[in-house]
């Protein structure tokens, strides 16, 4: 165990508070959830209830390695972001900018076969089938402005 604290830890191209415990500071990063830093953790053999600031270097480099690697140290698959890949066919996670290249190129491609999906990413509506009438409205009209009446009676 390392003597002395280090309040920001670099791991996987990511600034992490190091007096975080082990786990929150990596579900930071993008594209780890709790449940897969907490399997990352134990497989890394690193105390859970430590905080990331004083974990020692042989055990960030693993730590690292693991979030890298997660098919070669035996992970559930369930837990990756890219399940059978349409490239590949493999199961694979991303982090990072990797995930949000990742997304943009999935994306572009629903544009390109004009999907159902691609069409509404190309108008900016939903998506996955939540309601429009009411719901993430965009602009200045919001409401209904009354009629008004000119000679402040209304004949009738």
């Amino acid at each position: 165990m390392s003597t002395e604290f280090r309040h920001i830890t670099r791991i996987a191209e990511t600034d992490l508070d190091g007096a975080l415990k082990v786990a929150y500071a990596i579900s930071r990063i993008k594209g780890i959830g709790i449940n897969m830093a907490n399997v990352i953790v134990r497989k890394g053999g690193v105390n859970p209830e430590m905080r990331l600031g004083f974990i020692s270097e042989q055990d960030l480099a693993k730590l690292e390695d693991i979030i890298e690697n997660p098919v070669k140290y035996n992970l559930p698959e369930w837990l990756f972001n890219r399940q059978k890949d349409l490239d590949t066919g493999e199961n694979l996670h991303f982090t990072g900018s990797d995930l949000v290249l990742q997304t943009k190129t999935d994306i572009d491609l629903m544009k390109a076969t004009k999907s159902w999906k691609g069409y509404r990413h190309s108008y900016g509506l939903k998506v996955r089938g939540q309601r429009t009438k009411t719901t993430g409205r965009k602009g200045k009209a919001i409401g209904v402005k009354k009629k008004r009446v000119v000679g402040g009676k209304s004949s009738g």
